[in-house]
């Protein structure tokens, strides 16, 4: 799409899962709408690749989280989206064997301590570090951080208790086969959208909202903003009047943190008939290493990494996070698995300027701040994303509720109801 249409009586500023979500919302109760987007594609973080591998692989979002809560479960079966109730990798190797049944036991109670331990926390009001209710010097201890980093993107001295036990967590995390970023676009692909239109500047002091680009001032009643949390505490967007200070100790709160995959294709199935869908390489640190391994039956391994092991990996170049990879691997199933290798990819969140991490966990001590992120400023400018979603925090499906439900506010401070249109009746 070219120029962005003006004046309308919405403008959305990004085309992630939130901003789609908002713009779909509000052109079904009839406000003119324009959706600006920095990048040269929609989805945000939910980003399939289609041309590293022989197949689709994401970069972004991967499992549907919460899945029997998830609108995103019904989007995929109604758009013939095909998906597996597989979970996360269970298994665990210890380095030179694999732990035994009753060691991944006691690993699995462990968790469960440390989970009620956050709980209890929440619960009595006590918004501290995950670290400073969870036990310490167990031998689980490291493999719960690296978890927690990749659940978070963030360490566990970084969790708040309050936060992380918001989250409602059906335990169901089931990943679609071509892709979360590809159902993503393909259900927005009627959704108009300005591509490579970067909102640089957004004047709202006055009684119209301004929005300038590199393609044209945008005029509108209303703004929802939904880029990240990363973007807005960078101030890559200038706002005008600055935003109030409950606002910025919002964003400041929920600062975004670094989770990546790494992906090998194979030229074969190097894993054997008792491969598992994946396991956990832990050297009892958190710098360790998480695997899928051939997801969907296709000849790949998928590496996970989180936390400020994630970010340095990232900062050390994408053949150095491959390099990692591999050599986990091949500590596993031995030095000729490297010879099958047919070609590497992975993310790198962090140096997306466009986004500026993975996504948000608030702050210890702050748990409270996505209610903030979530509130609207004088009617006027209103807010939605993951890092505003309270119960599905982090994740795409609580980034596309925040933007129906923030649509469905600025249709009604417009005096539309969601039965009724403004340009008619529905």
């Amino acid at each position: 799409m070219g120029k962005p249409a003006s004046p309308v009586d919405l403008v959305v500023i990004g085309a992630g899962s939130a901003g789609l979500a908002a713009a779909r919302t509000a052109r079904e109760a009839g406000l003119s709408v324009t959706l600006l987007e920095a990048s040269h594609r929609i989805g945000g973080r939910a980003f399939t690749d289609t041309e590293a591998f022989a197949f689709p692989f994401d970069l972004g979002c991967h499992w549907m989280h919460s899945a029997s809560l998830n609108p995103y479960v019904e989007i995929a079966e109604s758009l013939g989206h095909a998906y597996t109730k597989d979970d996360f990798p269970r298994r665990i190797h210890l380095g030179d064997r694999w732990a035994t049944e009753a060691e991944c036991r006691e690993r699995e109670a462990f968790d469960e301590r440390c989970h009620g331990a956050i709980k209890a926390a929440a619960d009595a009001g006590r918004d501290v570090a995950v670290t400073e209710v969870t036990a310490r010097e167990d031998r689980w201890t490291p493999m719960f951080d690296l978890w927690t980093s990749m659940f978070a993107s963030v360490d566990s001295d970084q969790v708040s208790t309050v936060d992380s036990s918001s989250y409602n967590d059906t335990g169901e995390n089931w990943p679609l086969v071509d892709g979360y970023g590809s159902l993503v676009a393909a259900y927005f692909s009627g959704v108009p959208v300005a591509l490579n239109a970067r909102a640089e500047r957004i004047d709202w002091g006055g009684p119209e909202i301004r929005v300038t680009t590199p393609k044209g001032t945008v005029t509108a009643a209303k703004a929802i903003v939904t880029v990240s949390t990363g973007v807005l505490g960078a101030g890559d967007i200038h706002f005008e009047p600055r935003l109030p200070d409950w606002k910025l100790a919002a964003i400041e709160s929920l600062p975004l943190g670094s989770h990546n995959r790494i992906g090998i294709e194979f030229d074969r199935d190097v894993f054997g008939p008792d491969q598992g869908d994946g396991f956990t390489v832990y050297n009892e640190t958190p710098e360790s290493i998480a695997f899928q391994i051939r997801p969907f039956d296709r000849d790949h391994a998928v590496g996970l990494v989180g936390g400020r092991f994630s970010a340095w990996l990232e900062r050390s170049g994408p053949q150095t996070m491959a390099d990692y990879a591999i050599e986990k691997l091949k500590g596993v199933y031995g030095n000729d698995i490297e010879k099958h290798i047919v070609r590497t990819t992975c993310s790198a969140w962090d140096g997306d300027p466009l986004v500026r991490g993975a996504y948000s966990c608030a702050l210890p001590g702050r748990g409270g701040a996505r209610r903030d992120m979530a509130a609207a400023i004088d009617d006027k400018l209103f807010f939605a994303g993951e890092a505003a979603s309270h119960e599905f925090i982090a994740t795409c499906h609580g980034a596309y509720l925040t933007g129906c439900a923030t649509a469905r506010a600025v249709a009604e401070s417009l005096g539309v109801t969601t039965q009724e249109k403004r340009h008619g009746t529905a």
